[in-house]
């Protein structure tokens, strides 16, 4: 990387930036606010990197220009994050004949989710403490590994084990690569390279089905992952060969006793529960038997023993800070809501599609892209925003136009034409650009380099937890009504349980036209009342951001732009 380093104080004091969010003092500047206290010959209210120094460049807000190749990589790693998500759920019939283990299939995906989200925070801890770069190298190494051992697995349960190795993999690369968007860019040049990772983020998660029916059909389903080694092994060495940290302090005596050990295993504990609660719940037993009921008990003590361990380790993974910071906490709580309301056109639009509209896969998975079309777009667009109204208002915009948009869809007639729920996701993605990116860009602009790992982990550990929640909530919604539809059917003929419903839908000839017009009608209804869940989610966001939120972000004088800093 190249240009001078920012030269910031070592050992940071958190309470000054939480003064500063809870005063919203400052100067105002386009975009947010500089902390009060901020200024010539004093201390950044920002961490900083081990042994006082940030990093060189652009790494530290400057305006040097990370190398052609080095962006490269970190899109890779992002694509193949993304595509590992969603590339297997086509082959699943291919490798069940080949594995057997149909009855735990749903892990192949589980898994490997629970492994990225409960990673995320302390990736994000280790990247503050040892740089970025050897947590961004170990990860793809140990991702690779997990893609070469799930290419040779032998049954059902080893290649559950790999896709989590996976995971825990995926988790330093999807945390660190948003991070280094940050460390590399200057603010004003951080939109677009958001909105670039938006956009290999959506292609690949929509291509990854095509991709992998594509490998499963013509090839082999080892291929799947295969296919992960060459990707995979040109990001490391590009990462390896052009991503330049600056060299800092050696490290003293008893610095390895400072990692939080403690506190990354008990956080790894609760929130793999908690997500082993909520994949399961519903499906493998009932929301209010034992098991479930059980799992959230063992939840909340764990996260007491998280609570406990953190208040006292010196150098904790889940630092106090995280939400004693206004914005950091309404950010993150945000973001939640986001993961929450996304899990609606994500999950259940395909489904409706396919169910109550009659569409193949391949055009119910255009009616879904559609929302990835304008994301990345609005994204883009959304820094020409932001810099006239500040970060918080174009989140509150962007949110106000997505509950428009999700409270509109059960409006959608009865049956509708494709056209017009892939409208709805069109505008859809335009309003979320305008809601997501700001918030990701303005809370990386209020901490400095030692703390930004941390800040970007907890704000995506908080998305991912959101979209855990939101299927478990809303797939509960969905079944209920189908369920009291069923109940409540006038004519015979119709599916006697859940389990049956998508198998008489693929099959409609089985059933009279007045039934299978029902059962589409109960799919509908379904969907709806998840949409009008989303809706809700979306208003909790827009009170969070108004509520919560301070009006002007403290972005710290050197993380603006030169537009900024001459600003009035």
């Amino acid at each position: 990387m190249h240009g001078e380093g920012i030269k910031v104080a070592a050992g940071e004091n958190a309470e000054a930036g939480a003064a500063a969010d809870r005063s919203g003092s400052g100067r105002a500047v386009p975009g947010g606010a500089v902390p009060s206290g901020s200024g010539p010959g004093k201390a950044a209210p920002s961490g900083a990197a081990p042994g006082g120094a940030a990093p060189g460049g652009a790494a530290a807000g400057g305006t040097g220009r990370p190398p052609g190749a080095l962006v490269a990589a970190l899109m890779l790693g992002m694509a193949l994050v993304a595509l590992e998500g969603t590339i297997v759920s086509t082959a699943v019939p291919q490798i069940v004949a080949d594995l057997g283990g149909f009855s735990v299939f749903s892990w192949l995906f589980s898994g490997y989710l629970l492994a990225v989200t409960v990673t995320l925070p302390v990736y994000g801890k280790l990247s503050d403490t040892f740089g970025r770069k050897p947590v961004l190298l170990a990860g793809t190494a140990l991702f690779l590994l997990g893609a070469l051992l799930c290419a040779a697995a032998w049954n059902m349960a080893a290649l559950i084990a790999f896709r989590i190795v996976q995971g825990l993999g995926g988790g330093a690369i999807q945390g660190t690569v948003q991070t280094l968007a940050a460390d590399l860019y200057p603010l004003k040049d951080r939109p677009k390279i958001q909105a670039r990772m938006s956009t290999v983020w959506a292609t690949s998660s929509v291509a990854g089905p095509a991709l992998g029916g594509l490998l499963a059909a013509y090839a082999d389903w080892r291929w799947i992952f295969l296919l992960n080694l060459p990707v995979g092994a040109l990001a490391l060495w590009l990462t390896a060969r052009h991503l330049r940290e600056p060299a800092r302090a050696p490290a003293g005596p008893g610095r390895l006793a400072r990692i939080d050990w403690a506190g990354a295993v008990s956080v790894f504990a609760c929130g793999g529960l908690l997500l082993f609660a909520l994949v399961q719940g519903g499906v493998a037993w009932p929301w209010l038997s034992a098991p479930s009921l059980g799992l959230f008990a063992a939840t909340a003590l764990l996260a007491g023993l998280v609570v406990y361990v953190e208040r006292r380790a010196a150098e904790p993974i889940l630092p106090g800070w995280v939400w004693r910071r206004r914005t950091i906490a309404a950010v993150n709580l945000a973001m939640a809501a986001l993961g929450l309301l996304m899990v609606a056109p994500m999950v259940f639009l395909p489904t409706y599609a396919q169910s109550a509209l009659g569409l193949d896969p391949m055009a119910a998975g255009f009616v879904m892209s559609a929302m990835t079309l304008s994301w990345p777009i609005s994204a883009a667009f959304s820094q020409h925003v932001y810099r006239r109204i500040g970060f918080r208002n174009t989140a509150v915009l962007g949110v106000g136009l997505a509950f428009l948009c999700l409270a509109a869809f059960p409006l959608l007639p009865h049956p509708a034409q494709p056209w017009q729920p892939a409208l709805l996701m069109l505008a859809l993605g335009g309003a979320l650009g305008l809601f997501q990116l700001p918030l990701v860009v303005g809370v990386q602009s209020t901490v400095g380099w030692a703390e930004r790992g941390v800040t970007t982990a907890s704000v995506l550990f908080c998305r991912q937890v959101g979209q855990s929640v939101g299927a478990a909530v809303f797939g509960a919604i969905a079944n209920a009504t189908i369920a009291a539809r069923l109940a409540d059917a006038p004519m015979p003929g119709l599916p006697a349980h859940l389990d049956e419903v998508s198998r008489a839908l693929e099959h409609p000839a089985a059933l009279t036209g007045a039934a299978a017009d029902y059962l589409r009608a109960a799919v509908t209804s379904a969907v709806e009342h998840v949409y009008a869940g989303a809706a809700a989610a979306a208003v909790a966001a827009l009170l969070i951001l108004l509520l919560v939120a301070p009006r002007r972000f403290p972005v710290l004088p050197e993380q603006r732009d030169d537009q900024e800093a001459s600003a009035p």
